[in-house]
Formats: structure tokens, C-alpha cells, sequence
């Protein structure tokens, strides 16, 4: 589950909960059936930072490392034709 979800499970719960009158639709209690979606959604939620989370971090880098130079792709002109301004702009 993911923190989406989780959140969407305790809106959905809330609004069962404090948001609908009716106390009981033909033996089933919607007021129950609210708790309870509000209940895995806030486990789901706290299961989701407690293993997910610190994994989330890891995974990103903010920078990334230069690949070694024997690996850098460097386009290839047409034969004989590989540097055609090399004249034009001095270092």
C-alpha cells in the first residue's frame, strides 16, 4: 500500500464516519465500516514510513557521478570530416 492509498483509505473512512447520518443500513453499521477504513488506512500509512521510507532515500542521489572516460559515447561525424571548424575557433 502505498501512502496514497493510505490517505484515500482514511478520507473515505472519515467521510463514512462523521459525514453520512444513517447509523445502520439493513444490519450492516456504516459508522463501524468508517472506523475500520480509517484504521488500515493510518496502518497502511505508518507501515508505508516505517518500511518504505527509509528506503526512498537511498535510492535517490542528488548527484551523479562522472562516468570514467573510456566509457563517455562521443558522436561520430562523417569519415574524414571529424572536427570541420577546428580552424575557425582557437583555444
Amino acid at each position: 500500500m502505498t501512502i496514497g492509498a493510505g490517505l484515500f483509505l482514511i478520507a473515505v473512512g472519515a467521510i463514512l464516519r462523521f459525514g453520512i447520518t444513517t447509523a445502520s443500513t439493513h444490519g450492516v453499521s456504516v459508522h463501524t465500516i468508517g472506523d475500520i477504513l480509517m484504521l488500515v488506512g493510518a496502518l497502511g500509512v505508518v507501515l508505508w514510513l516505517v518500511v518504505w521510507a527509509p528506503w526512498t532515500r537511498s535510492r535517490r542521489s542528488a548527484y551523479r557521478q562522472a562516468p570514467p572516460p573510456d566509457e563517455i559515447y562521443t558522436a561520430r561525424g562523417y569519415p574524414g570530416n571529424e572536427a570541420p571548424y577546428q580552424d575557425q575557433y582557437p583555444r
